[in-house]
């Protein structure tokens, strides 16, 4: 298994230490040529398959097309076109997708965070085989549950492009490219953390 190559590595302007696997990874939308195999895929897979679940329950279901396979090109088809503009250069596409009712009919609260984990367990094994992996929220979520015959009671979430980082820049469309390049950045941790009561900071009066 192996990183990325230095060349397609961002700049993450980390305030604490953390695993390369995490700072590393990244969400392009250029893919190198080299093929995602089954056995890829299926490495992928059993990294989601032992994330963490609510009451063991496992809500997860994964729809995935190989390009120049029917189950690509009908994934392709629920993207919106922003998507579908990038998403192209993907060897892999995937559909995450969740049951809202737990076994015995109820709602399941934490089905959505359980996608999360699996997804989120996935990419760092992607990550240590040098694998990219770039999560949409542009699906057309019902249009893609009709397509692929899920119950009313599940949920198409998110897709997810594929690949082995790399490609060419010009392979993304012109608006794009500039997120390629620049340096990642998120919120300080003390926007979002609190050792005590919820406060809504950025209504806070400043000095």
């Amino acid at each position: 298994m192996s990183q990325p190559k230095t060349d397609v590595l961002k700049n993450t302007p980390t305030d604490h230490k953390v695993h390369d696997l995490i700072k590393n990874r990244w969400s392009p939308r250029k893919f190198a040529d080299t093929p995602v195999s089954n056995t890829d895929l299926q490495s992928l897979f059993e990294a989601g398959r032992w994330a963490a679940s609510s009451n063991n329950f496992q809500p997860w279901h994964i729809v995935w097309g190989v390009k120049g396979s029917e189950s690509y090109d009908r994934i392709m088809d629920v993207l919106v076109e922003f998507n579908q503009g990038w998403a192209k250069n993907a060897p892999v596409l995937l559909l995450g997708v969740f049951d809202k009712k737990t076994p015995d009919g109820k709602d399941n609260f934490h089905a959505l965070h359980d996608l999360g984990q699996f997804a989120a367990n996935m990419a760092i094994q992607a990550q240590s085989m040098g694998i990219a992996l770039h999560q949409m929220a542009g699906v057309d979520h019902e249009k893609a549950k009709k397509e692929f015959k899920f119950p009313d009671t599940f949920h198409v979430a998110t897709a997810i492009a594929v690949g082995y980082y790399g490609g060419e820049l010009d392979e993304v469309p012109e608006d794009l490219r500039s997120e390629e390049t620049k340096e990642r950045s998120r919120k300080k941790q003390e926007e979002f953390t609190y050792n005590g009561d919820y406060v809504d900071r950025a209504h806070v009066d400043k000095d």
